[in-house]
């Protein structure tokens, strides 16, 4: 197996070179034109894995996969840094911060794992446990890894009810928000609430991310439902109050909780 995937892999380059060399978009490529390109490779990779789409996972993972050869061959022409320089990288990162597999370091189970990763980055040079969270990253994914990052040091609640507490209390301070009617006011509260709110379903071990996801394909099964069924009244949305528009959603509704979509 390891000599199959190695030759495919090393196909995969050879194709890289030709493109490079021959194909006129291959050839006028930087690593800022290809940024975006990777970032919407990256989503649809997570588009694939929340619908547990595995043909799509095993095509989207080859898309990235060509992406990273890509940079690979850029880097090289820069002389900066070669494909092999980034394998050997990943390599030794990997040997380097799991000393209980390559050491002598002993882990009573994942946390262990992960309180330990963290020192070490520490020990490379990280400035904060919170540095290995790239800027970019949307607000919810952000709020989700800023806050498993600082639970590593302990910064952490004891159980669920503490963390419901929290919720409540962001809300009830939103609504003193709400009522004072400060814009700014408003924005900083409802920001506390979500970020409580991913807090909370990190300790139900539920991906606020994939819930969220999850309730956007929902509405918009129902609402494209919904203009469907208004078509068929010979109607358009737009035309309907929204007590007729209320009616036909809770009637989609109801026929999907009874065919479970």
């Amino acid at each position: 197996m390891c000599q199959a995937v190695s030759d495919e892999f090393l196909r995969l380059v050879k194709i890289m070179d030709e493109l490079r060399e021959k194909c006129p978009w291959d050839k006028k490529q930087t690593i800022h034109t290809l940024r975006h390109l990777s970032i919407e490779e990256t989503y649809e990779l997570a588009d694939a894995i929340s619908s547990e789409d595995w043909n799509g996972i095993k095509e989207e993972l080859g898309d990235l996969l060509l992406h990273i050869v890509f940079y690979a061959k850029i880097g090289t022409e820069q002389q900066k840094f070669s494909l092999t320089d980034v394998i050997n990288g990943v390599c030794e990162k990997l040997i380097v911060r799991h000393p209980h597999i390559y050491g002598d370091v002993q882990v009573n189970g994942e946390e262990d794992v992960k309180q330990n990763w963290e020192k070490i980055k520490l020990k490379e040079g990280k400035r904060s446990v919170l540095g290995g969270v790239p800027r970019s990253l949307p607000s919810m994914v952000k709020a989700m890894r800023l806050q498993e990052k600082s639970k590593q040091v302990g910064f952490e609640w004891d159980n669920t009810g503490q963390v419901w507490n929290k919720v409540t209390e962001e809300l009830a301070e939103l609504n003193e928000a709400v009522i004072s009617g400060e814009h700014d006011k408003m924005e900083d509260e409802l920001g506390d609430v979500f970020f409580s709110l991913v807090n909370f379903a990190r300790f139900l071990h539920v991906d606020a991310e994939n819930a969220l996801e999850r309730t956007n394909k929902k509405f918009i099964n129902r609402f494209t439902k919904m203009e469907s069924a208004a078509t068929a009244q010979g109607k358009f949305l737009h035309d309907m109050t929204l007590e007729e528009m209320d009616a036909l959603w809770n009637e989609i509704k109801k026929e999907g909780r009874e065919t479970g979509s």
